[in-house]
């Protein structure tokens, strides 16, 4: 058992002078809502890195959206200080988040890393994103601890758990760890475990310093922030660095560790992780995945990095207010520097003009982005419906990414090629006819199913990605009273038989509405969007009619009577024919009227149908 150290002992561990082998980095790695949070709390608090009085739940989710939501957006880097016997050790935890649509915080964090701790909830056994983290860990040659999480819960089955745990890892079930992140129990033994089983960093302390970037936040006063783990030679402040991939050249103003706040040192050297300030406000110099070395004597080539994210779904995002397009493109530029996974480019749209087409990871992303838009940089945004890319080929031979419906090209196509993704399902074994009803529905193809447990079965599937980002985890959920747990990871493309299907009003296209789904769906999509926009859209002087298309042939149509006016109201008596001159007065101003009126779609209208309602939900 080791002591527990006092917050003097952080002062003591000087980063400069910590050399590898005293050194210990570890990323906490679980499916949603197993606890990584509130594990790192009671570290935090036995490392003597947090006092009791500045304490409270969740300390490193930093956002006010995390702790709303209770779920971790961004990784947290922190360096603790921890004794065996009678030598100190730093340890550099990174918590990261559980959720599927988060996975690059995983991938980022674990490059950094020589070992990762495997949180289990012991009351809900391993899902979905535990085995996608754990194989990503794998892939990182990672050292991994198995730990089974909540064990004070009055549901905790430790031993069922423990065992499903070593089957999947390969150890044997006393092998993993039994703690509870709420009451701290076995913690002190599980931060003696890391000192023990996870390999110090190793790397060339003469060599030329190089420096991975796997974070960065922008900060109002200071520029950006930069986050790195030092792989050989030395960091030291005021010297001149150079990033690798866009050969801009800095001074390093300061340079120091996190702990939990940011503290200045003598420098960073083999195996540390630390931040870096170098005072540009330049988002764009700072690339996550770049290379840092020193100029004066610059590394020949640089580190490998780690995968980059390719984005998944796609939505355009529009401001309300048109003079508020500058201000999304600056907020956009520095929330790219915080979530590396965010792609952007400019777009145009007829209906909701000047805006910005954003490729994200899945519905939880684009969710918490707009909001993250919303709240810290005050920003009214409308976001279109959220759609994938397609490789369609025209009958000329000539091949195009759709990324926007608007994009698509006009006339025949020769094909078209939608992404796939290999889905991971996790569920008790009473659902698994549920689950194939619901996967075949959705155009999947099952491609294998395995038994963890008596009760737990993996079902595994190839689904078109178009079908996964609608509501599919929601139906998931409601059709297995909430069990079970998806995961997924692209897998290519394949050839499908999709249309697009154009919404017109009073025979005029708007492109807002246009979307690109499979044809046996291509009826239910038209008919759904017109009765909405029968509902939404206000009544003119004249009839409106909606429409929904495939090329020239109308599949659905709804009609917005026109408002009349009671032209007989002034005719208190007198001939037949008075009357009715008035009334073919009308009908023919209401026939030229609908010849030239245009309808005025409002913006409220273009909220309300455009806005994705589905509930994401946690995976």
């Amino acid at each position: 058992m080791s002591p527990i150290p006092t917050p003097a002992l952080a002062a003591q561990i000087r980063p400069a002078a910590t050399p590898p082998a005293l050194l210990r980095n570890f990323s906490i790695i679980a499916h949603i809502d197993h606890g990584k949070s509130t594990l790192a709390d009671r570290m935090l608090q036995l490392t003597g890195v947090v006092g009791e009085r500045a304490m409270r739940a969740q300390f490193l989710d930093r956002m006010d959206i995390e702790r709303e939501r209770g779920i971790t957006i961004k990784s947290q880097a922190v360096r603790m200080p921890w004794q065996v016997g009678d030598q100190p050790y730093a340890l550099n935890m990174i918590d990261t988040p559980g959720h599927v649509d988060f996975s690059y915080e995983v991938n980022r964090s674990l490059a950094a890393c020589e070992g990762a701790v495997l949180l289990v909830d012991a009351a809900q056994g391993i899902e979905a994103q535990t085995l996608a983290n754990l194989y990503m860990a794998m892939e990182n040659d990672l050292t991994i601890i198995p730990v089974l999480n909540k064990i004070d819960l009055p549901a905790a089955q430790p031993e069922k758990y423990a065992e499903e745990l070593a089957n999947l890892i390969g150890g044997r079930p006393e092998d993993c760890l039994r703690v509870s992140g709420k009451t701290g129990e076995g913690v002190l033994e599980l931060l003696d475990t890391i000192v023990a089983k996870v390999p110090a960093p190793t790397g060339d302390a003469n060599a030329p310093s190089r420096a991975m970037i796997f974070d960065s936040v922008y900060d109002t006063y200071r520029g950006v922030v930069t986050y790195v783990r030092v792989i050989d030679g030395q960091l030291s402040p005021r010297e001149r660095i150079q990033m690798m991939s866009t050969r801009a050249t800095h001074e390093l103003l300061e340079i120091g560790v996190i702990s939990p706040d940011p503290i200045p040192s003598g420098g960073l050297g083999v195996g540390e992780v630390g931040y870096l300030i170098t005072g540009v406000k330049d988002v764009r110099q700072s690339k996550v995945g770049d290379t840092v070395t020193n100029l004066s004597k610059p590394a020949a080539e640089a580190l490998s990095g780690y995968r980059e994210p390719k984005p998944m779904v796609f939505s355009g995002l529009y401001p309300i207010d048109g003079s508020d397009y500058p201000a999304l493109r600056d907020a956009l530029d520095k929330l790219k520097l915080n979530d590396a996974a965010l792609v952007y480019e400019p777009e145009t749209s007829v209906a909701l003009g000047f805006g910005y087409r954003c490729g994200f990871l899945g519905l939880l992303h684009l969710e918490i982005v707009r909001e993250r838009l919303e709240r810290e940089f005050n920003l009214d945004l409308i976001s279109t419906a959220p759609n994938v890319f397609y490789d369609v080929v025209a009958e000329d031979g000539s091949e195009i990414r759709v990324t926007n419906p608007s994009e698509f090209p006009e006339g025949k196509v020769s094909s078209i090629r939608e992404p796939v993704v290999r889905a991971t399902i996790l569920a008790p074994s009473e659902y698994v006819g549920t689950i194939m009803e619901l996967a075949q529905g959705r155009r999947g193809n099952i491609l294998g199913m395995d038994y963890l447990s008596e009760d737990r079965v993996e079902m595994r599937y190839t689904l078109p990605l178009a079908e996964i980002v609608g509501d599919f985890f929601d139906q998931l959920k409601s059709k297995t009273r909430g069990y079970a747990s998806l995961d997924y990871e692209p897998e290519g493309d394949q050839e499908a038989d999709l249309v697009k299907v154009d919404i017109l009003l009073n025979h005029e296209h708007v492109d807002a509405f246009s979307a690109i789904v499979h044809r046996d769906k291509a009826y239910a999509y038209g008919v759904t969007m017109a009765e909405k926009l029968k509902d939404l859209i206000p009544r003119q002087q004249f009839e409106v009619p909606i429409q929904a298309a495939i090329g020239a042939r109308v599949i659905a149509r709804e009609t917005i009577r026109a408002l009349r006016k009671d032209m007989l109201a002034k005719c208190y008596g007198g001939d037949i024919t008075r009357k009715r001159k008035l009334l073919e007065k009308q009908k023919e101003g209401k026939k030229r009227m609908k010849n030239i009126g245009r309808v005025e779609v409002p913006q409220e209208a273009f909220i309300a149908a455009l806005t994705s309602d589905a509930p994401t939900g946690k995976k």
